[in-house]
């Protein structure tokens, strides 16, 4: 027996229509958690990586950045220091030469260079040199002949003191600077003697590399940092050592007074040179700065302060000149030995009275004994 289906209709309301994406009036607003008070879902531990692991890259960049440019401001810092003098190097004893500037000092031997070495050993270099940059990779001595010197002499017995720090002038400054520099810096020495600065003044005035032939003219380019008095004694002096410059030992030890009335008796009469030439002669090369002094005075007619040595004639050397110094290195420290007429002296860091008087004794016997 078959079953028939029924069918029978059913009536729906109609179906309002709204526009995508907008929600009617009568429709109600969607419900939220935050409606509830409950709190949004947090991310998860991969999203949350992702954001720290990019918050650290931008710090990161940002603090390489900033580094970055301090490097580059420090650098361009350096370089320009450095162009301006300002940077000390350590450069070898053998790469400084001393060749294109005439230095003002007396080619005599610098008795106080001993003092400058002891400290040097002691404390170590106070003041830098300064050197100008060579085309060929070498270095010209502006400042510090007297350094240098020293540098040498301690070269040779250790190799700590084969290099010197030094200021390295890089511009291509001209030879008139150059010879200002090394001017105003010995100009602080208080020992400085006018005939040394005369002797400045003419050799700049002969050498062919400067645009001055004329010695007193020189004095206005090399000392304008002196006053005018100071100049008006060196141009004195000019006159004298280019008479009688030749013949003196010790220019050093011609004092202001001394030069100026030596250089009016010569101007007055021209024979005085001669004499003086004489007389210099007759003391032969081997006179003390006591009998030159003694005939620059009698040349000047001036009253000798003590009586010359026979011409020709040696006398009892003086103790003040008469002086051998120098320096032995030990495991305790420097000994500063001093050998004077009729004393010999020995200077260490260390105390003597705590050595027994007998060893003490036995040593100097044997000392002088070895020098006897």
């Amino acid at each position: 027996m078959s079953k028939k289906r029924r069918v029978f209709d059913i009536d729906m309301p109609e179906e309002e229509t709204i526009p995508t994406g907008k929600v009617g009036d009568d429709e109600p607003e969607l419900e939220t958690k935050s409606m509830f008070g409950l709190k949004p879902k947090r991310r998860g531990p991969m999203a949350s990586a992702i954001t720290e692991n990019a918050d650290s890259l931008k710090e990161r960049q940002a603090a390489e950045q900033q580094i970055r440019a301090e490097n580059d401001h420090l650098a361009h810092e350096y370089v320009q220091r450095k162009a301006d003098g300002l940077v000390i190097d350590l450069i070898a004893l053998d790469d400084i030469l001393t060749e294109k500037l005439a230095r003002d000092r007396a080619d005599v031997e610098d008795e106080d260079l001993s003092e400058l070495i002891g400290s040097i050993q002691e404390i170590g270099l106070s003041n830098p040199i300064r050197v100008q940059k060579r085309d060929d990779g070498r270095f010209e001595l502006v400042q510090g002949f007297r350094r240098l010197s020293a540098y040498k002499a301690l070269s040779a017995d250790s190799d700590v003191y084969a290099t010197i720090p030094a200021t390295v002038i890089f511009t291509e400054e001209d030879l008139e600077t150059l010879y200002r520099k090394m001017v105003d810096e010995n100009l602080v020495r208080k020992d400085i003697s006018f005939a040394e600065m005369a002797s400045l003044a003419i050799k700049y005035a002969n050498d062919g590399a400067t645009d001055c032939n004329d010695a007193d003219k020189a004095v206005a380019i090399l000392f304008k940092s002196a006053g005018y008095q100071k100049r008006s004694y060196i141009r004195s002096f000019i006159g004298l050592m280019e008479r009688v410059g030749g013949m003196i030992k010790f220019p050093a030890e011609i004092s202001r007074a001394l030069g100026l009335e030596l250089r009016k008796r010569i101007d007055a009469d021209a024979s005085v040179v001669t004499l003086l030439e004489n007389d210099l002669l007759a003391a032969g090369p081997d006179r003390l700065a006591e009998e030159e002094q003694a005939i620059l005075r009698r040349a000047a007619g001036l009253e000798v302060d003590k009586k010359p040595f026979p011409v020709g004639k040696t006398g009892q050397k003086s103790p003040r000149k008469a002086k051998t110094v120098f320096n032995i290195a030990r495991p305790e420290g420097t000994v500063k030995c001093t050998a004077t007429a009729g004393k010999l002296e020995l200077r260490l860091a260390k105390d003597f009275s705590t050595v027994d008087r007998v060893r003490l004794e036995q040593a100097i016997r044997q000392l002088l004994a070895q020098i006897d």
